[in-house]
């Protein structure tokens, strides 16, 4: 295998440099909640704040009554806690918005605060995972794990839900079919838009409108024209250049209006159209965008009335098509997507074979309105011709489900676990430092996620083991794994990634990689079977032991 070229490498550390610049004006440590710094300047005041702790991340539902979500985010949780330094200026900010009485001394102590003493293990990103599973675990000081909850929170979130939605999209789009992602004008706002464009592409999509992500995260990005674009010509005349160079070398230039104007002719005659009914501002339009890009030539049609628009779609490829270019396709943008795109299919047959020109096998049709992930599994069910769809608001906006609800949570202090116990039992915590493992069946599927406290010794392929499955007052079950995978990886420690960071398509693969395992009855987008996710009996006993500990405690005050 030939060695990376120096190139290569200049260019993906310059990609790094740029990426967690990024973060940094994104991301600062300010981006975070109040009261992060008043627990804080608390433990501080009592001594507490160099204690070794551990806060977990996790989510306690699947997301869009799904049977499972993506984990997306690290890349950006990495690069923060790297970068992770108060300047100056925030601590003089926070000198104002903390209370008066708070100890000057702090704001030196927060000055000079890095996360070279945090470690972070994760899940790796892309990978598929589950509810009230821990995503990551961070440890380190108390003061300092504690003030990067929000922002590790605010980069595991949407990335993650982003990102799960987009594979809802592309199972029930399918394979074949490619997704353009055209979101930023519906997103939450220009982080949100690029946020978007970034893990929509991991979670499956294939190309984006968004130029900045293109240029932040090397994903392709496309774009045909606005529907402005074509009402704003009104006729031929403001065609301008109107004449265009063969591609066979031919030096000198055609006149492409002439040109069109004969097959446009000659198309209406082929389909019994009316050439009177044509829209002469439509035809400028489409004409002036094949000079400017002739080997780029795709339109959008419905702006006036797909039959018309395409008349003069075919009178303008034809012609490139003479000329030696090859058009691309339509964009379909309104109306009845599937019963349209199979008129337009017809249309470029019958040119193809009556013109004899191959090129109009390959043309391409787009579709784009307003779809959701309903409408894109209906295009499963309904013959159709389309070959890409372009999806924008309910992708980004994730209008199913606003949040995946990540929370973070402490499990262990100086050693000693931690548990919250709630009245409500879904918002209790499982504590203790863990071990994550995939239990794999003899079909390669996984079937059940198992957390350990991390001081046990694994489970091993083919020994039965026995477990509780995180499901109120749930029995003890007997497993037997054929395949036993630790999910957990040292990412970040000593202020350093430990783990070389994955670029958009690198961990865009592990999606794919990781969905393919998952069986199929979990992977429905409607009434998927409930994936399984059990302690081990030393963590249910642990759980337990703290639980009736919980309850002799609430009573001290009575017994004494």
């Amino acid at each position: 295998m030939a060695a990376p070229s120096t190139d290569n490498t200049c260019r993906e550390e310059a990609d790094t440099t740029t990426m967690e610049r990024s973060i940094r004006e994104r991301v600062p440590p300010l981006l975070t909640d109040l009261y992060q710094f008043t627990m804080a300047y608390s433990y501080w005041r009592a001594g507490r704040h160099q204690e070794p702790a551990v806060f977990e991340l996790f989510f306690r539902d699947n997301p869009f009554g799904g049977g499972f979500s993506l984990f997306a985010g690290l890349h950006d949780c990495q690069l923060f806690l790297r970068s992770f330094r108060f300047t100056h200026e925030d601590v003089e900010f926070l000198r104002s918005v903390l209370p008066p009485a708070t100890d000057p001394a702090f704001f030196e102590f927060l000055r000079g605060l890095d996360c070279s003493g945090v470690t972070l293990r994760s899940v790796p990103e892309g990978t598929v995972v589950f509810a009230r599973v821990p995503l990551m675990e961070v440890a380190g000081p108390l003061a300092v794990v504690q003030l990067l909850e929000t922002s590790l929170l605010c980069l595991v979130n949407y990335a993650s839900l982003v990102c799960s939605n987009a594979a809802r999209f592309r199972l029930a789009a399918g394979p074949r079919r490619k997704l353009l992602e055209l979101g930023l004008r519906r997103a939450q706002g220009p982080d949100g838009g690029l946020t978007a464009s970034r893990y929509t592409h991991i979670g499956g999509f294939d190309l984006t409108s968004n130029v900045q992500a293109g240029f932040l995260f090397g994903i392709p990005a496309t774009g045909t024209m606005a529907h402005s674009f074509v009402t704003s010509f009104t006729s031929l005349e403001e065609v301008w250049p109107r004449t265009l160079v063969a591609v066979d070398g031919d030096a000198d230039p055609v006149d492409v209006i002439s040109l069109t104007k004969g097959w446009l002719s000659r198309v209406c005659e082929l389909l019994g159209a009316t050439p009177g009914k044509i829209r002469e501002g439509e035809l400028a339009a489409f004409l002036s965008y094949a000079i400017a890009y002739p080997h780029n030539f795709l339109t959008v049609i419905d702006s006036y009335n797909v039959g018309c628009g395409l008349l003069n779609f075919c009178a303008v490829a034809l012609t490139l098509c003479e000329l030696g270019y090859k058009p691309v396709g339509v964009r379909l943008d309104s109306g009845d997507l599937c019963a349209l795109s199979v008129d337009v299919r017809r249309v470029f047959r019958l040119c193809s074979e009556h013109f004899s020109i191959p090129a109009f096998n390959a043309l391409i049709i787009i579709g784009s309105n307003n779809i959701s992930e309903e409408s894109m599994a209906e295009l499963n069910s309904k013959e159709n011709e389309i070959d890409a769809v372009g999806v924008g608001t309910h992708l980004v906006t994730c209008t199913k489900q606003p949040s995946l609800g990540c929370v973070y949570k402490l499990v262990e202090v100086q050693g000693r676990p931690r548990m919250k116990i709630s009245e409500d039992p879904e918002k209790s915590t499982v504590p203790g430092r863990k071990a994550v493992y995939r239990l794999i069946d003899a079909d390669g599927h996984p079937f059940l996620d198992l957390l350990c406290l991390a001081v046990e010794s694994p489970p091993e392929a083919g020994v039965a083991l026995s477990c509780y499955p995180v499901v109120h007052n749930s029995d003890a079950v007997s497993i037997t794994p054929a395949q036993v995978v630790c999910l957990r990886q040292e990412v970040f420690a000593t202020g350093e990634v430990t783990q070389p960071l994955c670029s958009a398509a690198e961990t865009r693969a592990k999606v794919q990689s990781s969905l393919q395992t998952l069986h199929p009855r979990h992977k429905r987008l409607q009434e998927p079977d409930t994936y399984s996710v059990a302690v081990s009996e030393k963590l249910h006993n642990l759980v337990t032991e703290l639980c009736k500990g919980s309850s002799s405690d609430s009573n001290f005050l009575l017994a004494n």
